[in-house]
């Protein structure tokens, strides 16, 4: 920011909105939960982990940046999930003042190639995040790898981060905040961390644990949905139905004796009490209901709808 916007604002302070783009499996939602330095958006090593659009707030006494994590704009939209995926992905680009395109380290991909084609039509600062690059052995090849990604398209900036180790993470940030309109009044109360309620987190956390512990394609088989929530003094008792397609996707989950199903629930227990901040009573079952990530409706009842 230069010092004739600072001289001229008075009291107004950066406000704005950030979006996170990029190809599946990238590291936005690590980066969002760094740059939040707390977790709201769930991680695994497993492409598609992000399915629905997520705020999280970042509030100083000085600025206020909200992030928009998005899901990974892929190719193949032939079942209805994939379609929620890019729609959700892709409408999350209107309205926001600055956008963030995540790429990893040395490598540029064919759907890093799609979601550039989609950013060509936006009409918002464009910064290049290139991240992961603490896993670079050679350093020497890293600048080059810069200059031939800033060619590319007109970035408003380049800048080279490691989400998960926090590195170099303040320079992107005051590029962003750099690119935000000036306001007297901040968007969200500075206490407000995500617009999603804890109902929501809880089921995403416990959808993490299927993602980690489960074999290559039942994870994507699965969503899960919160029907009982009671909070006490000192207690929350959360009743979950992890949604699968199949019957022997059922078998799988929940595992000989059911411990598969009891080792899910203790983890995500573990997790919820760190959200929460109080002890969990966690009731997990496991039901089918066929074909549900091939349709829209099905879809739209369990929640994905990206309004």
């Amino acid at each position: 920011m230069t010092n004739e916007q600072d001289s001229s604002a008075g009291n107004e302070i950066p406000c704005g909105f950030a979006a996170l783009v990029g190809r599946p499996n990238v590291g936005k939602s690590t980066l969002l939960n760094r740059l939040l330095g707390q977790k709201i958006s769930i991680v695994s090593r497993r492409p598609q982990t992000t399915r629905h659009r997520i705020l999280g707030v970042h509030s100083t006494a000085d600025q206020q940046i909200i992030y928009v994590d998005t899901p990974g704009l892929h190719r193949g939209g032939s079942r209805a999930m994939n379609r929620y995926l890019n729609r959700a992905a892709d409408s999350s680009l209107d309205d926001v003042d600055v956008v963030v395109f995540l790429v990893e380290g040395l490598q540029w991909r064919e759907e890093d190639e799609l979601v550039l084609d989609r950013l060509r039509r936006v009409n918002v600062p464009v910064i290049l995040a290139v991240n992961k690059v603490d896993r670079i052995a050679d350093k020497a090849r890293l600048l080059p790898h810069l200059q031939a990604l800033s060619e590319k398209a007109k970035f408003a900036a380049v800048v080279p981060v490691s989400a998960t180790r926090g590195e170099n993470l303040p320079a992107l940030e005051e590029e962003i905040r750099s690119r935000l309109p000036l306001t007297s009044q901040p968007l969200f109360p500075e206490d407000q961390i995500t617009d999603r309620s804890n109902r929501f987190l809880v089921a995403e956390l416990v959808r993490e644990q299927l993602m980690r512990q489960l074999g290559q394609e039942i994870p994507y088989a699965t969503t899960v949905e919160i029907e009982a929530y009671e909070e006490s003094d000192k207690l929350v008792r959360i009743g979950a139905v992890i949604w699968v397609e199949r019957p022997g996707q059922k078998a799988i989950i929940i595992g000989k004796q059911g411990d598969r199903l009891k080792q899910v629930g203790q983890a995500a227990r573990l997790q919820i009490e760190q959200l929460l901040q109080t002890r969990v009573y966690l009731n997990l079952w496991v039901k089918l209901r066929a074909g549900w990530t091939d349709d829209e409706r099905a879809l739209r009842s369990l929640g994905y709808d990206e309004s």
